[in-house]
């Protein structure tokens, strides 16, 4: 069995979770809010779909344990619930 590549994630504050497996995202959301960080993003968008709502729930967990997060909502566009608008703390 061979090990599939890593996926390249572009730090532009866009991550879309549907190219991920559920379980890389307790270590992806942190490490991805650091990588924003580091290139001054303050305002990102986490994309998890809609859904039944697991991962949206997961993914608001994560924001809540993560100290650089200021607030999250879920947009307010046209994807609505299905996905969440991060402030960072600057």
């Amino acid at each position: 069995m061979c090990e599939s590549e890593p996926i390249e994630v572009p730090i532009d504050g866009v991550l879309d979770l549907h190219l991920f497996n559920p379980k890389e995202v307790g270590d992806l959301i942190p490490d991805y809010i650091d990588a924003c960080l580091r290139k001054e993003i303050y305002s990102i968008r986490i994309i998890h779909g809609k859904g039944k709502g697991v991962l949206r729930r997961t993914v608001h967990s994560l924001l809540d344990r993560n100290p650089h997060v200021e607030s999250y909502s879920l947009a307010s566009d046209r994807s609505g619930w299905g996905a969440t608008i991060v402030e960072l703390k600057k």
